[in-house]
């Protein structure tokens, strides 16, 4: 066996170890993704109701550490913004991942002439990387989404701040 077919190998059996985590992964954020969502809807629905001080983080905030300045409320709203921000970017790169690992195993399926392997590993890699898109496009919205109420909150922050 020639050393550059070992090294093939190696790195072939090295990324096929890497499946069944990056599965794992794609599909705790895509629950996560759900939950931000959900998350998202219930402040939604909070913010609605402006007298009752809920929903509105970055205010409450400031209320409970009045001595806070500006870069720490901005610092304290990135903090609350980074769970979403991560997974919007990790979700299509483990997509991707998830989708090129099945690829090896389908294309030497096809060349043994084995369509049954093959179609199941297509079916890995496509579900893998449509799980992916989703967690990432639903993340990446409410991440702006958020990213804009907190804004405004320091918008109303510094307007009573102002003398």
């Amino acid at each position: 066996m020639k050393e550059s077919t070992m090294i093939e190998l190696l790195m072939y059996q090295i990324g096929q170890l890497f499946l069944l985590p990056v599965l794992g992964l794609v599909a705790l954020l895509f629950v996560y993704a759900l939950y931000a969502l959900g998350a998202f809807v219930v402040q939604a629905l909070q913010r609605r109701q402006p007298e009752q001080g809920r929903g509105f983080p970055l205010l409450r905030h400031a209320e409970k550490f009045p001595q806070a300045s500006e870069d720490e409320l901005d610092l304290f709203a990135h903090k609350l913004l980074e769970p979403e921000r991560l997974a919007s970017r990790i979700a299509p790169m483990l997509g991707l991942v998830g989708t090129m690992i099945p690829m090896g195993p389908a294309l030497k399926s096809l060349s043994d002439g084995n369509l049954a392997q093959v179609s199941g590993s297509l079916t890995v890699a496509f579900s893998a990387v449509i799980l992916a898109l989703i967690a990432a496009s639903i993340t990446y919205w409410v991440s702006n989404v958020r990213r804009r109420w907190l804004a405004e909150e320091m918008v109303i922050l510094q307007q009573r701040a102002k003398p």
